[in-house]
């Protein structure tokens, strides 16, 4: 398979932005632990969400 004489251009092009997608997949999946892990840490100090709550305890 003949890529002309841009290949490395594309290669390269390709290359860099799978690598920029997998760090952005990382980054969301780290920060959706780490939002997560606050929510129980407030949820276990007592303070709740207000969506959690009924009609009825606002």
């Amino acid at each position: 398979m003949s890529l002309g004489p841009y290949a490395s251009f594309v290669v390269t092009s390709y290359v860099l932005a799978t690598a920029v997608v997998l760090v952005l997949i990382a980054w969301i999946a780290i920060d959706y632990r780490r939002q997560k892990a606050r929510l129980r840490e407030l949820e276990a100090s007592g303070i709740t969400r207000r969506s959690g709550r009924g009609a009825t305890e606002i």
